[in-house]
């Protein structure tokens, strides 16, 4: 399992590394606003379903499966 301080720390990274990459192709605070308000929606949609990953995605890292969808 993934200490809780090494998975804020790479969720940090990921978001800042998600917002430079999004502003550098020309995305506004808004649209990136929008786009986080929708994931906030899905994610909740997942917990009031039930669907949450299994652990071991949480071990692998959040980052892996983000970056394989590019």
């Amino acid at each position: 399992m993934v200490p809780a301080k090494l998975d804020v720390k790479g969720t940090q990274i990921l978001a800042k590394t998600l917002f430079k990459e999004l502003r550098g192709s020309g995305y506004t605070a808004n649209q990136i606003l929008g786009l986080s308000t929708e994931l906030i929606d899905l994610v909740t949609k997942d917990l009031k379903a039930g669907q949450v990953p299994h652990l071991k995605a949480v071990e692998t890292g959040p980052a892996e499966g983000w970056r394989a969808a590019l």
